[in-house]
């Protein structure tokens, strides 16, 4: 199925519910409000669509998206002091805090070879959608991931519980005001055969790489290149 013949029916089928249509890389990108998504799902995975494997359901934090605390061009805009500060003062106010965090799925027509991809914003305070899991199974342990790295609740989730850290770790790593050496850390302790949990002792510092405008040592070197 060619992209145009796709666009015509997610334009007949789902007029009603996508937000947004995008064409990039030769694939499409949906647009829907998270109210949406087991209604457009279904659909999607029914015919003329067929749609009948998901792919992937990945999380995004968009806290610092297209916001930068720096003003320059000698340097790069994002990276050195990403360890201390958060976001400066002067962009708090630009924050989208009712589309903080998406919901992107990924979806694949085995009988089409044809693929497509849903995009859903939720909120910061309560980033909350439908579990997809009665149309895909497959987006058991996707939605556990996604709840585990940025602590989106997925409704009616038939097992919603941490996946890859541990069951007494503390808050969302993939979220961007998450620090990055995190809140707490563990050790065994032999006297009494346990794993602590104690805060975390690592002083937060800002590493500035070194910038040689002036490299005397290639002056150096042309200059004898040029008496010999």
């Amino acid at each position: 199925m060619q992209n145009i013949e796709l666009i015509n029916l997610v334009n007949k089928y789902l007029a009603d519910e996508v937000i947004d249509l995008t064409e990039d890389c030769q694939e499409l990108t949906l647009v829907i409000n998270s109210a949406d998504i087991l209604s457009v799902a279904d659909i999607l995975k029914n015919s003329p669509f067929n749609f009948n494997m998901l792919m992937d359901i990945c999380g995004v934090d968009y806290l610092h998206y297209g916001l930068s605390d720096w003003e320059t061009d000698s340097a790069t805009s994002i990276g050195f002091a990403r360890g201390i500060e958060r976001l400066s003062k002067k962009n708090l106010k630009l924050i989208q805090k009712d589309k903080r965090y998406g919901c992107i799925y990924h979806l694949q027509s085995l009988k089409y070879n044809t693929r497509i991809r849903i995009k859903t914003f939720l909120p910061e305070q309560q980033p909350v959608i439908d579990s997809v899991t009665e149309i895909w199974n497959a987006a058991n342990w996707y939605e556990r991931e996604a709840f585990d790295l940025y602590g989106i609740l997925f409704n009616n989730h038939p097992d919603l519980r941490r996946i890859l850290t541990d069951y007494g770790f503390v808050h969302h790593p993939f979220r961007k005001d998450f620090p990055l050496s995190g809140y707490l850390e563990m050790r065994y302790d032999g006297a009494t055969s346990k794993v602590i949990y104690e805060p975390v002792d690592i002083d937060e510092r800002e590493i500035i790489p070194k910038i040689f405008r002036d490299d005397t040592r290639y002056i150096n070197t042309s200059e004898e290149v040029n008496n010999e």
